[in-house]
């Protein structure tokens, strides 16, 4: 029986899954809560709470802890000596620091000692920063001053200068902690981190993980020498080298071997990020499929058909570990826009929905720009939605157009802001808690003139790991295993109704009125 691991050390979590590749199956899940299981920490949400500045760090000896109570976990769920790939996926932007002890440390783990005890001493920097962090806004800036501006960095790196970024965040600590900075020999993320540590020896960084760093030239895949000598002297001799996605990182480490039962000279391939990862996991690896998650903030990702940054700095764009590029983009008007409105009118999400179902494609022409709160795709400062249309509408006067002017509105910007990729979409993929509802859904389809499906997948970030594990070391089919894991759910899919120009005015309406912005 082939076995397949995929992990996933998230912000809040450490999970991972085993699929046989032989029956489509997965064999064995478990997960770690950083705040429930390792209190210790004191981190209830993944984080240290209480950050300066708007600092927003992890213990990456946290990290070492999880990965250690789930392969605990694991191995007394399923045989692991079955397992014959692995790959991983970490919270990408996160970073870990290392001096010069750390490559004879994890080639010489002793399995009577913990790894955190092992990995203590090799740190420079003793908490980690992750994607939440939002200190590094000056260093932003000297990073995009000294490269010509952040239309510069963006069509290099396929971002903008960010401030959750990795580079930015380096830039800070070689800043703040000088001599913290002279002693690291090298810097991870917690991506390649983790599969140095299974690996025993130094991992590179996949493509997918390494373009979140603003360090990363998407046009050549590799470490941008501007961008490098922009946030911190000698930078290059800190960091692993830049691989694709469908390299072998190493073998298992003999720690592992003796303390869990993994069997010896187990492949190991490259971890990736958790948005790179989940792109495979949801079954969107090759381009024609996209992905929408409708949460708190709306997400749109896909596989790209090539390799183009967005010009409005609002995008992003990753190595896609299958081969190729990805992009990204979030929404920041999302659930708690749909929300407002529904609240507004004291409606619950029956009438909501009702509210869609009883009003056209294009709702006569009422038109709304849905933003509650300041924007990032594209950037704009709003505080309360743009209305145009008749009297009573302009007035809050009619809740079903408001409604349906709010949910089209949010669906036609997320088309005009991701025109920029190119894409060509036959399918997509709707997550998250509004895409239960089916007349959201049917709206995206409408405007998208794509088919919308619902996926039956849980924990996408893992499934993604498995599967990129299976079809690199077992040479088995990504395509045909994306189908097998990664199936609609029975009677999701929905197909457009609306004409393909029904949202042609409206686009120009929207577009017109955001440019005043």
């Amino acid at each position: 029986m082939p076995y397949a691991l995929g992990i996933d050390s998230s912000t809040q979590s450490c999970s991972c899954i085993v699929i046989d590749t032989d029956t489509q199956s997965v064999v064995a899940e478990a997960a770690v809560n950083f705040g429930e299981c390792l209190p210790q920490y004191k981190a209830p949400s993944g984080f240290i709470p209480g950050g300066s500045e708007g600092e927003v760090h992890s213990d990456p000896l946290m990290w070492l802890d999880a990965l250690e109570q789930l392969l605990g976990d694991l191995k007394a769920k399923c045989d692991l000596s079955k397992v014959i790939a692995i790959s991983g996926a970490g919270q990408q932007h996160g970073s870990v620091y290392l001096n010069d002890r750390w490559p004879n440390c994890i080639n010489n783990l002793d399995t009577k000692e913990s790894l955190s005890t092992q990995i203590a001493p090799c740190l420079t920097r003793d908490t980690s920063p992750i994607w939440m962090d939002s200190s590094t806004s000056t260093e932003c800036r000297e990073i995009a001053e000294a490269v010509g501006g952040d239309s510069i960095v963006c069509s290099r790196s396929g971002s903008i200068a960010i401030e959750r970024f990795t580079g930015p965040q380096i830039r800070r600590f070689y800043k703040t902690s000088p001599e913290a900075y002279s002693q690291t020999a090298r810097i991870h993320l917690v991506s390649s981190f983790l599969c140095s540590i299974l690996c025993g020896a130094e991992a590179d960084i996949d493509t997918g993980d390494g373009a979140g760093m603003n360090l990363l030239n998407i046009q050549d895949w590799d470490w941008d020498t501007d961008l490098l000598e922009a946030t911190a002297p000698e930078l290059i001799k800190r960091l692993p080298k830049v691989a694709q996605g469908s390299t072998t990182a190493g073998k298992i480490s003999d720690y592992f071997i003796q303390k869990y039962g993994f069997a010896s000279n187990t492949p190991i391939t490259i971890f990736t990020g958790d948005n790179p990862s989940s792109l495979v996991g949801m079954g969107a690896s090759k381009p024609g499929k996209l992905v929408v998650s409708l949460g708190t903030s709306d997400t749109f990702f896909a596989a790209m058909p090539g390799v183009v940054a967005d010009p409005q700095g609002c995008g992003h764009v990753f190595g896609n570990p299958a081969g190729g590029s990805m992009s990204l983009q979030c929404f920041v008007n999302g659930s708690l826009a749909r929300e407002e409105v529904k609240d507004k009118f004291g409606y619950d999400w029956g009438q909501f929905t009702a509210a869609l179902i009883n009003t056209p494609a294009g709702n006569d022409d009422k038109i709304m720009v849905p933003f509650f709160r300041p924007e990032i795709s594209p950037r704009v400062d709003l505080k309360a939605p743009i209305l145009e249309g008749s009297d009573a509408f302009e007035s809050w006067q009619d809740a079903d157009a408001a409604i349906r002017a709010c949910v089209e509105g949010q669906f036609i910007n997320m088309k005009l802001r991701t025109d920029w990729m190119q894409l060509k979409p036959e399918v997509i993929y709707l997550t998250g808690g509004a895409s239960k509802n089916d007349a959201i859904a049917q709206v995206a389809a409408d405007v998208f003139q794509a088919k919308v499906q619902r996926l039956a997948v849980s924990g996408s970030v893992a499934l993604g790991a498995s599967l990129r594990a299976a079809s690199h070391s077992l040479g088995l089919d990504l395509d045909e295993m994306e189908g097998q894991f990664c199936k609609p759910e029975a009677g999701s899919t929905i197909e457009p109704k609306a004409p393909s120009d029904a949202y042609k005015s409206a686009s120009k309406v929207i577009e017109g009125l955001l440019r005043k912005r």
